[in-house]
């Protein structure tokens, strides 16, 4: 009789499931996975079933072109033959390489912040951050805008939270004067520097004054910018020129920096000693691989060199925005390499997005739950690996699809 109620429950949760999965079908909210079988580049080979197809890729967040840098290559392969291939445990345990340090050491001198501590991504940073830091004594005020790992990572912490429109700075004081007369005792702002899905860029020069002005120590994710903005691609805070107003600084080394794997927290020594001893995607994960350890200390180096690939990423940017909106196309405002192209409806734009990729164009439609409904949009990716070869053929395949599908006349 159990088994039976038992096998009786089970099909009714899968049939609800299915029921699920059908009604994301129906209303264009369903993701595919295409699956590559070359490196990441500019150019990719897809692989489905017997048919293997290049495409110009628009979607990939390998801003600099150094996904299949033969020098991060070389690393990981020489880090693999000298430190092998895992670690086995966690850092505090036996799990902390020389390498390990050295990457930590290295990022927080390009960050220019006391000390770094590494994650297996940085949504487990943005995880861990909070909870060790803050208590219910203290605030925390987030950009409605913020990426999920920032949100995520506030729910597990028991500090009070506010929430101000997505670069408001109006609501963003009046949140600060709310938590003031509540008491707090210490308040933190939360913030993404580039919001990944519109490509806006924070206001970091008024948010720091305003944290200056109400005592607030400021975070920034800077997934999306490291590499990309700033001297030597130092991120948004380096861009804003506000370096020293932004305390702790959170991101990734699976974008700009090589695009692997791997995240990290830079700050203040108290901070990340704190996040040692404390944050629990650190203590309760496995170490980072040394060949991801070992590329990404090869990759800071090329980042920090690489200014002529920031200037090819720049025009690259320039050129395809004002095309687009040369042919019709309704852009988000922004001076970032994430360009998306507003579609609005889900389901035209995942028609949208298979018509590109009839005319040898990868770009993602993106929906609900990743963007507000009715926002769905392409969200062009630029790199300094295409070429304007690439961009034209692109830009003829988005004429096409545009036109097929009566988004432009």
């Amino acid at each position: 009789l159990w088994f039976q109620s038992n096998e009786t429950a089970m099909n009714a949760f899968t049939t609800h499931l299915e029921t699920t999965l059908q009604e994301l079908r129906e209303t264009g909210l369903y993701k595919t996975e295409r699956e590559i079988s070359s490196p990441q580049s500019g150019r990719v080979v897809v692989q489905q079933r017997d048919r293997k197809q290049e495409v110009i890729n628009l979607c990939a967040n390998n801003y600099l072109g150094l996904a299949n840098h033969p020098d991060i290559v070389n690393a990981a392969r020489d880090a693999i033959t000298e430190y092998g291939y895992g670690l086995a445990s966690v850092r505090f345990i036996c799990g902390t390489q020389t390498i390990h340090r050295e990457l930590e050491r290295k990022l927080a001198a390009y960050l220019q912040k006391d000390d770094a501590i590494l994650f297996a991504a940085c949504f487990d940073a943005n995880g861990g951050l909070f909870e060790p830091l803050l208590s219910d004594q203290d605030a925390i005020v987030s950009d409605s805008l913020n990426h999920a790992s920032i949100i995520d990572g506030i729910r597990l912490c028991k500090a009070r939270r506010y929430r101000f429109a997505n670069n408001d700075m109006e609501d963003l004081e009046s949140n600060l004067k709310q938590a003031r007369r509540k008491g707090a005792r210490h308040i933190m702002i939360a913030t993404d520097g580039v919001f990944s899905m519109d490509g806006y860029l924070a206001n970091l020069p008024d948010l720091t004054d305003l944290a200056t002005r109400y005592d607030a120590q400021v975070m920034v994710d800077d997934c999306h910018s490291t590499g990309v903005l700033g001297p030597e691609g130092r991120g948004t805070a380096s861009h804003f020129d506000v370096e020293d107003k932004v305390d702790i600084l959170t991101g990734t080394f699976g974008k700009a920096l090589g695009g692997g794997l791997g995240g990290y927290v830079a700050g203040p020594q108290a901070v990340v000693d704190i996040l040692r001893q404390r944050a629990r995607p650190y203590l309760f994960s496995n170490t980072l691989p040394p060949a991801i350890v070992a590329a990404s200390i090869t990759a800071i180096d090329l980042v920090k060199s690489g200014t002529d690939l920031r200037t090819t990423l720049s025009e690259n940017k320039t050129y395809w925005r004002e095309q687009l909106e040369a042919l019709g196309f309704t852009l988000l405002k922004g001076d970032h390499p994430i360009i998306p192209v507003m579609i609005e409806d889900a389901k035209l734009a995942q028609e949208f997005a298979a018509e590109l990729y009839r005319n040898d164009v990868y770009a993602t439609a993106f929906a609900f739950p990743v963007v507000p409904r009715g926002r769905a949009r392409i969200r062009t990716q630029m790199s300094a690996a295409l070429n304007r070869d690439d961009l034209d053929r692109a830009l003829g395949a988005f004429h096409s699809a545009g036109q097929t599908l009566g988004i432009i006349s």
